[in-house]
């Protein structure tokens, strides 16, 4: 039964996105709403399958992970980024340094020394 719920789901979504180019002679307001309607029926549709119900449980469940997590504060955050840019800073110079001593090198053992 919920692979019918979700393919009705999924003509809901076509039929609210073909509403909106079938109406093409309509005032936008008319077309938006259209394809929201489709979009909430698709989405009231799925609610009553099983994995409509999973997924809600699953959002809320992520939602509740993210409030038990202890997020950096602004002085963190903004010395954690310091210290970033100064490693690629250092990072760009190191590796600036050996492509010129590559490129002196491969000049030298070429015979172009300049």
């Amino acid at each position: 039964m919920d692979k019918i719920k979700l393919g009705l789901a999924l003509l809901l979504l076509i039929a609210g996105i073909a509403g909106f180019y079938y109406l093409r002679d309509s005032a936008m307001v008319i077309r938006v709403v259209v394809v929201l309607s489709g979009l909430v029926l698709a989405a009231v549709t799925v609610w009553f399958t099983v994995p409509g119900k999973q997924f809600y449980a699953f959002s809320r469940e992520s939602s509740e992970e993210t409030k038990k997590v202890v997020w950096p504060s602004r002085k963190e955050t903004v010395q954690t980024t310091g210290i970033v840019f100064a490693f690629v800073l250092v990072m760009a110079i190191f590796l600036w340094m050996v492509d010129a001593g590559l490129l002196l090198a491969v000049k030298y053992l070429m015979g172009q020394e300049g």
